[in-house]
């Protein structure tokens, strides 16, 4: 489907002259959305579904920026690269989360950025204001200043489970040394699950200190390939490799007074484990080819999914780097082990999304408020994340039901807390009698509090237990 839309302004955002952009993405609702912002920030915008309809709109459009999904009904995405490269479009590809791999090979093959889905818009438009056709170093390390900014100002660390009180109360510490004086930081090493939210902690960590307006720089070790990953991190002189037609700092550079974050520290090559180590002890760095080493003022701080321990002990990790990486550690729980976390996350997603793409306000249904309590998140916050917003998103209804999450049956609800003898049966009433029992149990029959874990009002609360006959 070819479709062409009108365009509004935002005078917010000050664009020299309007740019055409073309969506390339089958999902159309999520499509709807992404278009709705960037008509309210200026652009022109054409969307298409398909690789067929992307190359009939490329002639027609002659778009300056393609937004690329990399899965469509007729085939990959990336094979519409080269076309648009020749054609000097500028072309932005957008990847669902375990599917990095094909965007680094789009960004080989001359793609400019891309970005993890779920999207945030606001993102977007500073990945586009970034590549608007300009080369200039202090350009770009004022745009990843600007963006980082953006995502330090927005992080939250949403949760009251005593795992996450703890998680907090070593972010109050560790932003208290930091405070204390001018010093070397120590290392910290965020540990857990992948999904768990390392990433989010590590932000929050930043923002929490002293250095809070400094750079925060994060590296996903995973994500490059192995012979770019060192020229990456370290920077290189003119001349240092083939196609080194300028010299350039790297990524630890680049953090300078404020955060070095290393995700995925694991999957680390050996060999630049080393130098690594180095810049770990002596605080220096040095580009590749150069005789020079320069100092570096930043907080370091590593994350991983894997046992460190067990790959040292392997010869798989250097163990002096695990030693000197592990001076502080945290350990992120996974969302199964959170309790009434659960909730407050879906209700903070739901809200999230809903204020992000301009959507009237949603409700959960009773039963997919159990499936949400019941499944098991094996990808833990980033899958809920990925899984709420979808579900906002695609939904036309203002209630979410159990199938708009596209969770696994839950089969039968737990049995009532008040009453052992009663098992709540899976009907619409039964599921929202239990859920309200549930909640008022883990607020200890606070109303207000049992209210904020369900994501409805107070005095929608209380309809509901006099609806049901519940009192406390």
């Amino acid at each position: 489907m070819l479709s062409h839309i009108s365009t509004s302004t935002d005078k917010s955002i000050l664009i020299p002259f309007k740019k055409k952009i073309l969506l390339v993405e089958d999902e159309v609702l999520f499509a709807r959305a992404v278009v709705k912002r960037l008509q309210k920030a200026g652009f022109e915008c054409e969307h298409a579904e398909s690789l067929h309809d992307a190359r009939s709109l490329v002639k027609q459009f002659e778009p300056d920026i393609v937004l690329l999904d990399m899965r469509l009904p007729d085939g990959n995405g990336i094979d519409l690269l080269p076309e648009f490269v020749t054609k000097n479009i500028n072309t932005i590809v957008m990847t669902a989360y375990g599917d990095v791999t094909d965007a680094v090979n789009a960004i080989k093959l001359g793609a400019i950025d891309y970005l993890k889905k779920p999207i945030d818009l606001e993102e977007l438009l500073l990945i586009i204001q970034k590549n608007e056709k300009t080369t200039d170093l202090q350009t770009s390390l004022d745009y990843s200043r600007q963006r980082d900014t953006l995502a330090n100002e927005s992080v939250q660390l949403i949760g009251e489970s005593a795992a996450m009180q703890s998680v907090r109360q070593q972010i109050t510490r560790i932003a208290q040394l930091s405070a204390l004086s001018d010093a070397v930081q120590p290392t910290v090493l965020i540990t857990g699950e992948t999904g768990t939210g390392k990433d989010v902690v590590a932000r929050y960590l930043h923002a929490s200190c002293v250095n809070h307006d400094k750079p925060f720089v994060h590296v996903d070790c995973a994500s490059f390939p192995a012979e770019l990953i060192e020229s990456e991190l370290f920077g290189n002189e003119k001349g240092a490799f083939t196609n080194a037609v300028t010299s350039r700092p790297g990524l630890i550079e680049s953090a300078e007074d404020g955060t070095l974050f290393l995700d995925e520290i694991g999957e680390l090559p050996l060999g630049l484990q080393a130098k690594l180590l180095n810049v770990l002890e002596r605080r220096m760095v040095r580009r590749l080819g150069s005789t020079k080493e320069r100092p570096v003022h930043a907080r370091i701080i590593a994350a991983t999914n894997r046992d460190l321990y067990q790959m040292s002990n392997e010869g798989r990790f250097r163990s002096d780097l695990y030693y000197r990486l592990n001076v502080i550690t945290m350990q992120m729980p996974p969302l199964r082990d959170r309790g009434q976390d659960v909730m407050l996350l879906a209700n903070y997603f739901r809200q999230m999304t809903e204020k992000r793409y301009a959507l009237p306000h949603h409700e959960f249904s009773p039963t997919a408020l159990i499936a949400i309590q019941q499944y098991r998140w094996p990808g833990n916050v980033r899958e809920m994340r990925h899984q709420i917003s979808r579900a906002v998103l695609m939904c036309t209804q203002p209630v979410i039901s159990e199938h708009d999450l596209g969770l696994p049956q839950v089969g039968h609800l737990p049995a009532s807390p008040v009453s052992a003898t009663s098992e709540a049966q899976l009907t619409l009433d039964g599921a929202e009698k239990a859920m309200l029992l549930s909640a008022l149990e883990q607020a200890r029959n606070n109303v207000s509090k049992a209210a904020r874990i369900l994501g409805i009002t107070r005095m929608t609360m209380r309809y509901r237990m006099d609806k049901h006959g519940i009192a406390v």
